[in-house]
C-alpha cells in the first residue's frame, strides 16, 4: 500500500511526542514492506532519523506572513520567496512561535477552515505536486490541526483520509476565546472529509467525544517502539531519576526538580541522582535557568542532556532507574514512558489523564501532582528493591504485549485497509 504521510515540522530542537510518533508509525510500517511517503509541512525535517520525501508544503514563515500582514490573501511574489527561503525557515524553527499557539490564531484558522486567500493558492501547490508525483492509496493527516487540507484533498483527488488525534486542546484552548472556539467548529464541520479518526490512548478517544461526539468512531492505536533498539536497561549504579520530555513548566521539570532536592536534603534514597533530557525551545531558556538555580547545591549529582537528538533517546534509557515527568496538563499518551517500558524502567506519574491507562503496574502513580507527593512516590520505590524488581518486570511485559512496534503498525496497516476497502465499495456504488 502506498501511504502519504502529512507531518508538521517543529524545528526539531526538543521531544515532540507527536512528531515522534509519527517518526515511529513510519518505520514500522515501512518495515512491513509499505511504500511511507513523508510530505513535511511548516518547517524542515532536519533530524537524520526522520527525512521528507517531498519538498516542503505550508512553509511556516509565508503562511505567518500571509495571515499577520495581509489578513489571509494573497501575497506577494518577492515576500513568498523571502519568507520560503531555507535560511528564513532556519531562524523560524529556533523562535519560541514555532512551538506555541500564542500570535497564531490565524495560522491556526486558516489550516482547519481552509477557506482563505493564502490557504488556497498553498493547497494547489500541494494538490498538484500529489497528482504528478504520488497518487497514494491513501493519505494519513498528523494532527486534526491540519484538516483544512482533508477538505481540499476530498474535492479534487478523492482520496482516503485517516486523520490522528492528540493534544489538538491544549494548542487551541490557549487561543482567544472566540478563535478557539471558531478552531472547534471548523474541526468538527470538515471532519465529515475524514474517513476516520485515530488516537493513541482510550482516555483521549472519551476526552474528544465527550466534548465533539460528531466526530464519529476514533480508533485507538497505542504507539509502538522498536524494542530491539532499547532491550532490557541494565541497572545503573547508584539510583537515577529520569526526565526526557521538553524542558517547560507545563511538562513539569520544576515540580522534579523540587522533589528531587527534598530529596537529597532528608537523604532519602542515598546516591540519588537525576538526568535531564528532551531539549528546548528559545522560550523555554528562562524557566531552564531558574530549574538550574533551583538544582545548583546538588549539581554533581544532576546531568544535562541540553542538546536534543533522535539517536539520544535509547542511550537515555539505558543510564536510569525510573521516568518521572509530572506533566501539569492531562497527557494523551506519553511516548517517554512507552520508550522507558521498552528499556524496562518504571515510571512514576501522577494519577491524570491517560497515565492510570498507559502506565498500569509498571510503576507509581500519585494522587496531587505536587512536588512532596512526587518526592514521596520516587522514595518509595527507590527505597523497596522487591517493588522495583516488579515494576520493571511489568514494564517490560506491558512493552512487549501493548507497545511494540510491529503491534501497531499491524493494526494502523488493518485500519488503513479497512478505510481504502470501504472508500472502493462507495466509489463502486457512485
Amino acid at each position: 500500500m502506498k501511504i502519504l504521510f502529512i507531518v508538521p515540522g517543529s524545528g526539531d530542537s526538543f521531544y515532540c511526542g507527536n512528531c515522534f510518533r509519527d517518526n515511529l508509525q513510519v518505520k514500522a510500517l515501512r518495515e512491513m514492506g509499505q511504500e511511507v511517503i513523508v510530505m513535511p509541512l511548516y518547517l524542515p525535517l532536519e533530524q537524520e532519523e526522520f527525512q521528507a520525501d517531498t519538498p516542503l508544503f505550508f512553509p511556516a514563515t509565508t503562511l505567518y506572513a500571509a495571515q499577520r500582514l495581509y489578513d489571509g490573501t494573497k501575497i506577494p511574489g518577492w515576500l513568498r520567496w523571502l519568507t520560503g527561503s531555507k535560511w528564513m525557515l532556519r531562524l523560524a524553527a529556533s523562535m519560541s512561535g514555532t512551538t506555541s499557539s500564542e500570535g497564531l490564531d490565524g495560522l491556526t484558522l486558516s489550516m482547519i477552515q481552509g477557506e482563505d486567500t493564502a490557504f488556497g493558492e498553498m493547497i494547489r501547490q500541494m494538490i498538484d505536486w500529489i497528482k504528478e508525483h504520488e497518487r497514494p492509496d491513501l493519505i494519513h493527516l498528523s494532527s486534526s490541526l491540519l484538516i483544512g487540507i482533508a477538505k481540499e484533498i476530498k474535492r479534487q483527488v478523492a482520496i482516503p483520509i485517516v486523520c490522528s488525534l492528540q493534544d489538538e486542546e491544549i494548542w487551541i484552548d490557549r487561543l482567544e476565546k472566540g478563535t478557539a472556539n471558531r478552531a472547534w467548529r471548523g474541526i468538527v464541520e470538515n471532519s465529515r472529509y475524514v474517513d476516520h479518526f485515530v488516537t493513541t490512548s482510550c482516555f483521549y478517544r472519551d476526552l474528544i467525544l465527550s466534548r465533539f461526539p460528531a466526530l464519529g468512531a476514533v480508533s485507538v492505536i497505542y504507539p509502538g517502539i522498536n524494542r530491539t533498539l532499547y532491550q532490557k536497561s541494565n541497572e545503573v549504579d547508584e539510583p537515577t531519576i529520569g526526565f526526557f520530555y521538553r524542558m517547560n513548566e507545563a511538562d513539569g521539570l520544576d515540580l522534579l526538580a523540587e522533589a528531587f532536592v527534598k530529596l537529597k536534603k532528608e537523604n532519602r534514597v542515598p546516591g540519588l541522582r537525576l538526568r535531564i533530557g528532551g531539549g528546548y525551545t528559545a522560550d523555554d531558556r528562562r524557566f531552564v535557568g531558574r530549574v538550574k538555580n533551583l538544582l545548583r547545591p546538588y549539581e554533581q549529582d544532576v546531568t544535562w542532556e541540553t542538546d536534543y537528538n533522535l539517536r539520544n533517546h535509547v542511550d537515555f534509557y539505558h543510564q536510569i532507574t525510573v521516568i518521572s515527568v509530572p506533566i501539569r496538563f492531562e497527557e494523551s499518551v506519553g511516548l517517554y514512558l512507552c520508550e522507558a517500558f521498552a528499556s524496562g524502567c518504571p515510571a512514576v506519574e501522577p494519577s491524570t489523564g491517560s497515565f492510570p491507562e498507559i502506565v498500569g503496574d509498571a510503576g507509581i502513580l500519585y494522587g496531587e501532582n505536587t512536588s512532596d507527593r512526587l518526592a514521596d512516590a520516587l522514595a518509595s520505590i527507590l527505597t523497596d528493591p522487591d517493588l522495583l524488581a516488579q515494576c520493571r518486570s511489568n514494564a517490560w511485559d506491558l512493552s512487549k504485549k501493548r507497545y511494540d512496534h510491529r503491534v501497531a503498525a499491524d493494526h494502523l496497516l488493518a485500519l488503513y485497509r479497512q478505510v481504502v476497502g470501504q472508500d472502493m465499495i462507495l466509489n463502486d456504488r457512485t
